[in-house]
């Protein structure tokens, strides 16, 4: 009897400090310009959340409310699910310096009882734990996670690099990833492509990719096409994607993927490693501003000037770093955050631990994106010079 005499008590003096509306009232006042802030935790949300609310779990409210709203006169609604713990947040809004803040009386029970419009939770239960820490940055939230849950993504080649990166965008969530890729696994791989496993030595490298994609992520789909890339296959692979990574070990497959890319208006997220040295840089064809592949390797060196990793060796974690650079790029490409890099060349020398950045500008006379430039079809070129694996 005595705590709830005293909860009562605490209740009170909170409503004292804080306007309360009621949930149709706040619905006018949200389609008025306030913001509806949802203060319920990430599970709670999965089930649905009031249409238009921004999601911040009461936890993280005054770490996260000025990202997005850092307007202190701008009117707020503050939500929970019995109207509680909005009390709570809201004067915790109060004290920031924020105007004009309220808590809408009865919470989430109140707003559905109302027959006020409800959206469907972003991610269901799962994916709420699962990208837990992912979906706290403001960049991503809820609706980013989504994003990535809808994406489409391509990764030419599952060996150096694209084992990172395959990795790594499973367990962001990217939601279909497409491995392509004609190769078996061998034993002198193991080393550095690591989404790979001794048990698997003579198993197809695009399936041994998938078997381990799938393991880390149950949720994601995986596409897997053993082929090469040629010029009568390479459009109706890439096409539909929203980014494609370039994973490839020789110079004739990436001159094929930039001109398929451009012609289709798909970014192409460019890496290639030896020895002790990777670069890696972003083309973008949706941009006027970005080069294209051709503009940074106009013609194809020789096989001596570009020796692959088997005759020139390569250092087991170099893919790893460079590989993870092309997953990032991707996820900013698909989320639309950050920026990429387009118009710039990130080098890296693993030996002296050193990053560089190089402008590299669009060239008016690129044989790939040049004024002058004539599309004549694909063309499989015959010097396959390597210069990543």
């Amino acid at each position: 009897m005595t705590e709830e005499l005293n909860r009562d008590r605490w209740l009170a003096e909170l409503r004292s400090r804080v306007a309360e509306v009621t949930a149709t009232e706040a619905r006018a006042r949200q389609l008025g310009g306030a913001l509806l802030v949802d203060v319920r935790e990430d599970g709670e949300r999965a089930t649905g959340t009031p249409s238009g609310a921004l999601g911040l779990s009461r936890g993280f409210l005054e770490l996260r409310i000025e990202q997005s709203e850092p307007d202190r006169q701008r009117e707020i609604l503050v939500l929970c699910g019995s109207g509680q713990r909005s009390l709570l947040g809201a004067e915790a809004l109060q004290r920031m310096g924020y105007r004009k803040v309220s808590s809408i009386a009865g919470g989430m029970d109140a707003w559905k009882a109302a027959g006020l419009p409800v959206s469907a939770g972003a991610l269901d239960t799962d994916a709420v734990e699962r990208y837990a820490r992912q979906v706290l940055l403001p960049q991503i939230g809820e609706a980013g996670q989504a994003r990535l849950g809808e994406a489409r993504i391509l990764l030419l080649g599952a060996g150096g690099l694209g084992s990172p990166a395959l990795l790594y965008l499973a367990a962001a969530g990217v939601g279909r990833i497409t491995v392509v890729d004609d190769d078996r696994v061998e034993r002198s791989n193991l080393h550095r492509q690591v989404v790979h496993a001794d048990g698997r030595v003579g198993m197809g490298k695009a399936e041994s990719a998938r078997m381990t994609m799938v393991a880390l992520n149950p949720r994601v789909r995986v596409e897997t096409v053993v082929d090469r890339l040629r010029a009568e296959n390479v459009e109706d692979l890439i096409r539909g994607h929203d980014v494609v990574i370039d994973g490839a070990d020789n110079f004739a497959t990436r001159y094929l993927l930039a001109a398929a890319t451009r012609r289709l208006g798909i970014p192409m997220v460019y890496a290639a490693i030896e020895r002790f040295n990777g670069q890696a840089s972003v083309f973008d064809p949706r941009r006027d501003d970005s080069p294209c592949y051709r503009c940074l390797f106009p013609e194809p060196p020789s096989a001596a000037d570009a020796p692959n990793c088997s005759e020139a060796g390569v250092l087991g974690v170099l893919p790893g770093l460079v590989g993870l650079i092309q997953a990032t790029e991707a996820m900013k490409l698909v989320l639309g955050i950050g920026q990429p890099l387009v118009g710039r060349l990130l080098t890296y020398d693993a030996l002296g631990m050193r990053f560089r950045e190089l402008a590299l500008r669009r060239d008016p006379d690129c044989p790939g994106c040049g004024a002058e430039a004539r599309f004549e079809g694909y063309v499989d070129l015959e010097r396959m010079c390597a210069s990543a694996g």
